[in-house]
């Protein structure tokens, strides 16, 4: 009997998986695998076919499901990717715990109208959106991709699929760079052939408003670079005897915060430009001394350009910075000391990158200490990948003080490849395929955009749009092979086609996350089928 094809029954079956609170990193992120084991094992065709659904560990004790149907000895197969990790909560204030219960939380927010956006505030009295985190992204993609698994047990398919549903995808897509091996050993253990992967992320507005439905055929890179401006400390009263790294890290913020010069446009499609996700300096402690190092990191996003050209412009930055810097000091100086006087610190600020900062701390102290000083670091390890990384630059600036003043570039994880399958002749034809049955059955324009603009796992299985940027982008991370890589030789044994075809939903990461109901568990899943139908008889 079939438990998830109506709107009511795919309604039901997301709100038991948004039940479960899987904020990535916490223990429900684990459990919510099992129960995706327990409500599958259950079904007939993994009774006899046992080995078919698996629980695979992380390295860190998470895990993620693969789930297999295969039709007899067909060796096409379709992928299903899938995270089942959400952001955490605590922007819903009083609603918080209500957060993971979409019935209960829509029926609330009826009570409390007034304090709903309005955009929000008529969807709701629609009726035909629910609200609840994880409710878009993407737990309703899981849904359908479930309903596909349904499908294709009742034998509705000439091909396999095969889901993989992973932890992880909101921090640092652990979960499906775990899956790689398991992707590669399933290709031979099962003979299979795989046409393309297909992934149920939500469409993204392109604006406020915006009421256009979209599809994906690739999905947009994302770097996270960052600058460590290592100063000159002085004492407060003596401000012009060196140089605040928090004046250095300040310039920079202004040659870098929203920079037009970082705008890639491909066929229409454009990034943002760099935002600040962190700035800080890195005194632990108060006193009058002025801050050493300070560090900030950016989120950047791009589509088709490489690593070299992304540090060019990074680069350029610091140096417009370095000068702004330099004139601040002078100008400033000017106004506060005697005409006979003279400070005796002379600003003059090195910019490099963490390749070439590596080599000049090995130049003075030696290869051997340089790693001794890392592998104890190493050892006594207790923050994240970002933290870690800035105290691993910090660490090697302060074995070359001779050098500083000096601003840092280096990158950080997360990576996300850019990826695209758009002039793919099989993705070109199943979109178009999409496009059409939309609009004949349904009356719905869905339209096709390249790159699916909120980051998603497939940068990990796709075919790569600027094949060098791996290699440019982790010699420039000092946290490589210290806990961070990324397998470039799986990721080429098991990359395919991609194409993204995702519910309807808004806000997501907002407390007003929520999803419409009518197209995403009626129309999306019947869309979704006929293009399973069309990619395994391509």
């Amino acid at each position: 009997m079939d438990k998830w094809q109506t709107k009511q029954q795919l309604t039901d079956l997301l709100c038991s998986l948004v039940e479960y609170p899987s904020v990535t990193g916490t223990n429900a992120e684990i459990a919510i695998f099992e129960y995706l084991y327990y409500i599958l094992e259950d079904r007939d065709y993994y009774k006899k076919q046992p080995s078919h659904l698996k629980l695979h560990p992380l390295n860190d004790g998470r895990q993620f499901l693969s789930a297999l149907v295969k039709n007899g000895d067909s060796q096409e197969t379709l992928v299903l990717i899938a995270h089942a990790d959400v952001v955490s909560v605590q922007d819903y204030g009083s609603l918080i715990n209500l957060a993971f219960y979409p019935k209960e939380l829509t029926q609330e927010l009826q009570k409390h109208t007034e304090n709903l956006p309005d955009d929000a505030l008529k969807d709701l009295q629609s009726g035909n959106w629910i609200f609840g985190r994880g409710t878009m992204d993407m737990k309703a993609g899981l849904t359908v991709h479930l309903s596909l698994l349904e499908k294709a047990m009742n034998g509705e398919f000439q091909g396999n699929l095969l889901l993989i549903a992973v932890p992880d995808e909101e921090a640092n897509s652990e979960g499906m760079l775990a899956s790689l091996p398991v992707l590669d050993e399933l290709q031979k253990e099962h003979g299979l052939t795989y046409k393309a992967a297909v992934n149920t992320e939500p469409m993204f507005s392109k604006y406020p408003g915006d009421p256009a439905y979209y599809m994906y055929t690739g999905s947009i890179g994302k770097a996270l670079p960052g600058f460590l401006c290592y100063g000159k400390e002085t004492h407060a009263g003596e401000p012009f005897g060196g140089l605040n790294a928090n004046l250095m890290i300040s310039y920079l913020a202004k040659e870098l915060e929203l920079n037009e010069a970082f705008i890639e446009e491909v066929d229409g499609d454009r990034t943002p430009p760099p935002i600040s996700l962190m700035q800080k300096d890195l005194k632990e402690e108060y006193s009058v001394q002025t801050p050493q190092a300070a560090v900030a990191m950016y989120n950047v996003l791009f589509m088709k350009q490489s690593v070299y050209e992304m540090n060019d412009k990074l680069l350029n930055a610091a140096q417009r910075a370095k000068k702004k810097i330099i004139d601040h000091y002078y100008k400033k100086a000017g106004y506060y000391l005697k005409a006979e006087q003279k400070s005796a610190f002379e600003p003059d600020i090195q910019v490099i990158t963490y390749k070439e900062l590596y080599k000049e701390a090995v130049k003075r102290h030696g290869e051997e200490e340089v790693k001794r000083r890392i592998n104890l670091l190493i050892k006594q390890r207790s923050q994240g990948d970002r933290d870690f990384s800035t105290t691993l630059v910090n660490t090697l600036a302060s074995l070359c003080k001779d050098l500083s003043p000096m601003m840092v570039l280096f990158y950080s994880p997360p990576f996300y490849p850019a990826v695209s399958s758009h002039h793919d002749p099989l993705i070109k034809k199943i979109a178009g395929f999409a496009r059409d049955y939309a609009k004949k059955e349904y009356n719905v324009d869905v339209l096709t955009q390249e790159y699916f603009p909120g980051l998603s796992d497939l940068s990990f299985i796709g075919p790569v749009t600027t094949s060098s940027s791996i290699e440019q982008l982790v010699e420039q991370m000092p946290i490589q092979d210290k806990g961070f890589s990324l397998p470039s030789n799986l990721m080429d044994s098991v990359t395919m086609p991609i194409i993204n075809i995702g519910p309807l939903g808004k806000d997501p990461h907002q407390w007003t996350e929520r999803l419409e109901l009518t197209y995403s568990f009626e129309k999306l899943p019947v869309i979704l089928t006929q293009c399973c139908h069309q990619l395994l008889k391509s």
